[in-house]
């Protein structure tokens, strides 16, 4: 009897022990469950808060601040931008109509640090309107980054921010002039490039500013075309293309204005025309224009008057190609189309890089001309 006393209170014992253990096992097992539930939740935050970061980056916002710094954004990023600016401007008619106050500008070709002083002068979009009329890479160092700022500021604030097309806005010129060669460097492959001349199919070819106005100006990358005497035949022209050898479209990215007799002449840079003082004061008064405002030519002044104010040349890329010792402009118009011409010279040596302060020169060709 005593044995078997034992032997019950052994098996008691052993039966509480299991007993004790299955609880541990099963205390453990949930505590497991619930750090590895907490381990997940935390996973899940950090993946969503890294989303979220990643979002907030490719947003106008993110591309803006990093291209102020001239930091590049990520090839996703650049996708996106390159892609939301190209359905802006498609948007767009071939001839904007932008209403004043507004900051016109010309050539920057690239010249990132001198488009930072510009923005010195002008103010920071959005505190002011800007249209610019062209011609923002090649020659330059930093195509790519002033390219792809002035894209973000588009979708960034589409009704403040006007871009229109020049003639090196065009894959032909790139190819020539850096700024292939330039995305070929810095990301390894064409792609870049080929989502910019993408966008660049879908500029519009000019702009009216202060549309009814007496003091309206129609502003063009280069010059007047043959092919159309009135801004409704510029409306109807086929834009979303590159831009052909000859044609209106040529011509409007390529003219000049000289001070010839009368009348069309042949352009010595064997596209578009030259026209004179006649063709310039025929169509003013055509389509109730007080002053064509272009670039596309180098003025040492940074502005240049001519034909009795009806037409003027604008020039922003001071000290051009970096040795010319040129000043640069732009053309500020007041509400009431009041002109008022900022010049100012180029970024300071102290403020600015080159790329051979972070690349070898001899991976650096020269683009100028």
């Amino acid at each position: 009897a005593a044995a078997a006393a034992a032997a019950a209170a052994a098996a008691a014992a052993v039966a509480a022990g299991a007993a004790r253990l299955r609880r541990r096992g099963a205390l453990a097992r949930a505590t497991e469950a619930r750090l590895r539930g907490a381990a997940g939740r935390a996973s899940g935050r950090t993946r969503r808060r890294g989303g979220r970061a990643a979002m907030a980056g490719n947003t106008p916002e993110g591309w803006i601040a990093k291209l102020l710094k001239r930091e590049l954004p990520t090839m996703t990023e650049i996708r996106t931008l390159c892609n939301r600016a190209r359905e802006e401007l498609i948007r767009e008619p071939n001839v904007l109509e932008v209403q004043p106050p507004v900051t016109i500008v010309g050539d920057i070709h690239g010249q990132f640090y001198d488009l930072m002083e510009l923005f010195k002068v002008g103010g920071l979009p959005p505190e002011n309107n800007y249209l610019f009329m062209g011609d923002y890479v090649d020659r330059g160092f930093f195509s790519v980054e002033t390219l792809l700022l002035l894209f973000a500021y588009k979708v960034k604030y589409p009704r403040r921010i006007f871009l229109i097309r020049g003639n090196h806005e065009t894959r032909q010129i790139t190819q020539v002039y850096g700024f292939y060669d330039e995305c070929l460097r810095k990301f390894g492959s064409s792609e870049v490039w080929e989502l910019c001349t993408s966008a660049f199919d879908c500029l519009a070819l000019a702009a009216v500013v202060g549309k009814g106005t007496s003091e309206a100006r129609f502003a063009v990358h280069a010059g007047l075309t043959p092919s159309c005497d009135t801004i409704d035949q510029i409306m109807a022209l086929d834009r979303v293309c590159e831009v052909p050898h000859e044609g209106p479209m040529c011509d409007l990215l390529w003219s000049d204005p000289e001070d010839i007799t009368g009348g069309w002449g042949i352009s010595p840079r064997g596209a578009g025309y030259i026209f004179g003082s006649d063709i310039v004061q025929r169509f003013n008064n055509e389509n109730n224009i007080a002053q064509i405002c272009r670039s596309h030519q180098l003025v040492m002044n940074g502005y240049r008057e001519m034909f009795n104010n009806g037409l003027v040349t604008v020039w922003s890329a001071p000290n051009y190609c970096y040795r010319c010792g040129n000043s640069g402009a732009i053309l500020e118009l007041s509400e009431d189309m009041t002109k008022n011409y900022a010049v100012y010279g180029p970024c300071p040596q102290s403020e600015r890089k080159r790329p051979n302060d972070e690349a070898s020169p001899d991976q650096l060709p020269d683009y100028f001309l």
